[in-house]
């Protein structure tokens, strides 16, 4: 696909003997939800982490505001919110935006909205993530998340720039500003991008009230984070600029290592669909092919980071909360295993990380597999 055009990819099974595979895995899933009388949505256990995390985020405001502390305990409250911002993004707004936190919409509307909370559209993530990222994993001009971002390259098949080959010593700069830009400025550019490549499926009419509550979420997000604080509780300018951008560049960092962690790691694949725009594969397969897990034995990690080391049971089970991740990766792991399909992951946190910074290194030095989709 040109990058400034969309065209639907089509899934077609190349090998038959595995078609059965996702057949097979959703049924056993299904049985394991009926044979142990769950439901497939939150537990007891998701409720005290929402409450945990969306109260580390608001509380520590709150205090700013009322008591106004020093400037160095100011940040270290503004850091705590950086953190509960990155882990309410993952654990509550990423689920409730797949449907999967509750099955009851209203819930997962409203869960769903404290995007809002942190500047962000909730219309636009489903579109660059539900859509784009779930449908077309690592496929470059459809998967924004391997998209090349400024001076950064995160795929194969794009062209390499001499600047690339040093984006290992200016990588994690430009991780910790994205929660930054997508806030003050990448819901407008991915609004207009999706509405000109057709992948925003509104109608004019309907686009300009969508495009009017983009600019009223970004008026409220940014009056309640400086007016208040500056006009109401006179804390001085400067002092909230210097936490507002503790508390992104922290939330910044955390989001975009963990959801690199998953997908641009030594092991994965980067398909390119041939001139019908069919990947010759089958979609199940295709996102054990482009999805790696890590740290599953690590119950902190995978409590914070809202089961995103499960990448490979969330991408092919979106709509089951992730606190069942643990549970279905063994089911997964063993189908996959059957059918002889690779189950990708890294044991530890450490080992995903240092792989993912190999791949930014190979990335930065790898010429285009293919310049005439660049």
């Amino acid at each position: 696909m040109n990058k400034n055009e969309f065209n639907p990819v089509r899934f077609l099974d190349k090998d038959t003997s595995q078609t059965q595979f996702y057949t097979v895995l959703k049924s056993r899933v299904n049985n394991y939800f009926k044979e142990n009388n769950l439901s497939k949505k939150h537990n007891n256990a998701m409720v005290i982490k929402t409450v945990v995390l969306l109260s580390a985020y608001v509380l520590p405001f709150l205090v700013i505001l009322v008591f106004t502390p020093s400037f160095g305990l100011s940040l270290v409250l503004w850091s705590i919110m950086g953190l509960a911002l990155a882990g309410s993004g993952m654990s509550i707004m990423h689920d409730a935006n797949h449907g999967a936190y509750s099955s009851n919409q209203k819930v997962n509307y409203w869960l769903g909205h404290t995007l809002n909370l942190m500047g962000g559209s909730v219309f636009n993530w489903k579109l660059q993530h539900n859509v784009m990222h779930h449908t077309y994993t690592n496929i470059v001009h459809y998967d924004d998340d391997i998209e090349d971002k400024l001076i950064l390259k995160f795929n194969p098949h794009t062209k390499v720039r001499w600047f690339h080959k040093l984006q290992i010593v200016y990588a994690f700069l430009f991780y910790g500003i994205l929660t930054l830009y997508w806030a003050a400025l990448k819901d407008f550019v991915q609004f207009n991008k999706y509405t000109k490549q057709g992948v925003n499926p509104n109608s004019p009419a309907q686009n300009k009230i969508t495009l009017l509550k983009i600019f009223l979420i970004k008026v409220f997000y940014f009056g309640i984070f400086f007016g208040v604080p500056v006009y109401v509780s006179g804390i001085p300018f400067l002092q909230i600029l210097t936490g507002f951008l503790v508390m992104q560049f922290i939330a910044g960092i955390i989001l975009t290592t963990v959801f690199q962690l998953a997908h641009t790691v030594e092991g994965t694949t980067h398909p390119v669909p041939n001139e019908n725009y069919t990947i010759e594969n089958n979609w199940a397969i295709h996102q054990l092919n482009t999805t790696v897990n890590f740290s599953r034995s690590n119950k902190f990690v995978s409590w914070y980071v809202g089961g995103l080391n499960y990448q490979v049971e969330h991408h092919l089970f979106p709509n089951i909360c992730h606190v069942h991740y643990p549970e279905l990766s063994k089911i997964v792991k063993s189908t996959a295993e059957e059918y002889g399909i690779p189950y990708l992951e890294n044991p530890t946190f450490m080992q995903a990380l240092k792989s993912h910074l190999a791949m930014v290194v190979k990335f930065g030095k790898l010429p285009s597999l293919n310049e005439a989709i660049a």
